[in-house]
């Protein structure tokens, strides 16, 4: 039989490495690297192949990171296996990779992994005690760009869990959004199509915008926020600007969209003569059913005057849910003083004292009043010259500043708030 040979990887060999790749995993050994990864890594890394008679019968990848070289693939045909090929491709991708000037060459293998040979012939030693962890990372950098122009950004992980109290709305969203968002298939298999456009309504300063935030967050997606007022300076006037938005958005893997104040774009159409913002109104009347024919899409509206929208924006087929977003209860209303408390008087502050003077606050009244304390005893210490040696804002400063608080929501709002989730609520 005529010998295999190895030399380098040409572009006219990916079919050949698909080909390996599909036989390896139809044997039921996974790959710990996936097949992008892999490709990517023959394109711009290093790759060797053997062949005989100019066929392609394996193939060795590797990449370097810092002063250590890792191997992403290697594969040989079943029928050429144990004829010494993996051995051969190791060989000459460690010869390929030498001028680097790694200490270390190294690989990972899953569990199902079979033939070994090929590393320990070419003197790798199995490690014990290793645990291999990994996390997918939820924006791949060609995605980074069109994020920043976009003006959007990935948040941080652990919002979701920062929000203390409120968690009747925490689990109505858990269940209504992030479940079938981020358990997709599953949700297919019960026939569930996952939500793709939300409302959330109700009285100024109640957390719409941390809990689009957190659902963001939650999901892993990014978050793009779409303020309206800054869109209307775009030379192609506000609906187009609006167009164009959600046209770069269209580019992205995941992304929760957020407009806040959408009353200001959605108002009621109607009068004559028509109103100029009637024509955005018909804008996002268009974008939002293409919108909704992408997958991993999330556009989360939210308005204070939910009876000021336009009734076509709230109907079914634009809309999957209707969300009240209500005052923090007294959980709530506890782990926001929390927040707003500073760290060396937090032993001395009896926050439950704080709760039931605080009902019908929302979390803006809460911190108003916080750091309406703060700055009054800041005020006192240098008043009498203690300075340093001052306490710190005490339990007095925080009744007092509550007391000089008016809070947002009247109690004519907060009716109006009940009726509205009786009205349209769409849970």
């Amino acid at each position: 039989m005529t010998p295999f040979r190895a030399r380098d990887f040409h572009p006219d060999d990916v079919d050949a490495i698909l080909r390996l790749w599909e036989e390896m995993r139809a044997s039921g050994y996974d790959p710990v690297y996936g097949l992008s990864e892999v490709l990517s890594s023959c394109q711009e890394d290093h790759a060797v192949v053997a062949v005989h008679d100019d066929e392609v019968i394996g193939a060795a990848v590797g990449r370097a990171a810092h002063a250590q070289g890792w191997i992403v693939f290697l594969s040989t045909r079943s029928d050429w296996q144990g004829r010494g090929v993996g051995r051969t491709m190791l060989a000459a991708l460690e010869r390929d990779m030498a001028p680097l000037g790694l200490s270390k060459l190294s690989v990972l293998l899953p569990d199902t992994a079979g033939r070994v040979d090929a590393f320990s012939d070419q003197g790798f030693e199995a490690k014990r005690n290793l645990r291999y962890f990994e996390r997918q990372l939820p924006v791949q950098r060609k995605e980074l760009d069109t994020l920043a122009e976009v003006g959007g950004r990935l948040l941080p992980r652990g919002l979701w869990n920062e929000i203390g109290g409120m968690q009747t709305e925490k689990d109505l969203l858990e269940r209504r959004l992030v479940m079938p968002l981020a358990n997709a298939d599953l949700a297919a298999a019960f026939g569930v199509v996952p939500p793709s456009a939300v409302v959330l309504f109700g009285p100024p300063g109640t957390g719409k915008t941390t809990f689009a935030r957190a659902i963001a967050s939650r999901l892993e997606w990014s978050f793009v926020e779409v303020f309206p007022s800054r869109l209307a300076a775009d030379p192609a006037g506000l609906a187009g600007a609006l167009r164009q938005i959600f046209e770069r958005i269209d580019e992205l893997e995941h992304a929760v969209v957020f407009i806040d104040e959408v009353e200001e774009i959605a108002v009621q159409r109607g009068g004559e003569p028509p109103s100029t913002m009637q024509g955005v109104t018909n804008e996002l009347l268009k974008i939002i059913p293409a919108f909704r024919d992408r997958p991993n899409r999330l556009l989360v509206c939210a308005t204070n005057f939910i009876r000021a929208l336009d009734q076509a924006f709230l109907r079914h087929g634009r809309f999957d849910y209707v969300i009240p977003i209500g005052l923090p209860d007294d959980q709530a209303r506890a782990s926001i003083w929390s927040r707003y408390i500073p760290e060396a008087v937090a032993e001395r502050i009896d926050v439950d004292a704080l709760v039931a003077p605080t009902a019908g606050f929302s979390p803006a009244d809460i911190e108003y009043a916080a750091r309406r304390a703060s700055q009054s005893a800041l005020e006192h210490a240098l008043d009498t010259g203690a300075g340093a040696d001052s306490p710190g804002p005490q339990l007095d400063d925080y009744l007092r500043a509550i007391a000089d608080t008016r809070a947002t929501v009247s109690e004519e709002v907060a009716r109006q708030f009940t009726e509205d989730i009786d009205r349209i609520a769409r849970l």
